[in-house]
């Protein structure tokens, strides 16, 4: 049976596998006691940013990925303040990028539990059951301080097939660059470093960038 071109290719868009979400990511920011009002803002403008930023916009669409954000401080401190969206379309993009830049803050005078927001984070990865690969993003300035171990929280996440990257956001030396290397990133996973909140929007850009784009193992 002789098929018309239109109603051809129409068949076999139908017939071929859908390319589906390549990526789960987790945007893990830290709003902890020592981040003040105006880090807090770099934090927020600088992911915005780099939302933005058209080599990322385009990776997250084709991808089909999804995002959310999560905001942590203390052992029971962390909010999912922007759930899960998936990347479909630049307006997409767009829209996760205005509600990263104006959400509120959720915690002010608290403690540093990085552990406790990994474990909050893993716990959001049920809801996009059908991404390729899962990934945590956490950046902060500070150690922990609060709750559950870091390094064990890692290690759980890395059993449950979760990759955990660090931000660090430094002030005076690498003392968070050292910490979150030897406790906070899962195997395989890396460090970014900010040379204090004013790097951050660099250091953001960055780090999605290399997170999205990076093949799986």
């Amino acid at each position: 049976m002789h098929l018309a071109g239109p109603l051809f290719a129409a068949l076999l868009l139908a017939a071929a596998p859908s390319r589906g979400c390549e990526v789960a990511l987790v945007l893990a920011i830290d709003v902890s006691d020592s981040v003040d009002s105006g880090e807090y803002r770099l934090q927020v403008d600088g992911l915005s940013d780099a939302l933005r930023d058209p080599a990322i916009a385009d990776t997250l669409v084709e991808g089909q990925m999804a995002l959310t954000v999560l905001q942590w401080s203390g052992a029971d401190r962390q909010q999912n303040s922007v759930p899960w969206r998936r990347m479909l379309s630049a307006a997409d993009v767009a829209r996760l990028a205005a509600d990263a830049r104006t959400m509120p803050r959720a915690f002010v005078r608290s403690d540093t539990a990085p552990g406790e927001a990994i474990a909050a984070a893993v716990a959001l990865f049920p809801a996009v059951p059908d991404c390729a690969r899962r990934v945590i993003d956490v950046s902060g300035d500070g150690a922990e301080n609060a709750g559950r171990s870091t390094a064990q929280a890692s290690r759980a996440a890395h059993a449950a097939g979760v990759e955990v990257n660090g931000l660090a956001i430094e002030s005076i030396g690498v003392a968070i660059t050292q910490f979150y290397r030897s406790a906070l990133i899962t195997p395989g996973g890396f460090v970014m470093t900010a040379r204090t909140h004013t790097d951050y929007a660099r250091a953001i850009r960055e780090k999605i960038l290399r997170e999205i784009s990076r093949v799986s193992g």
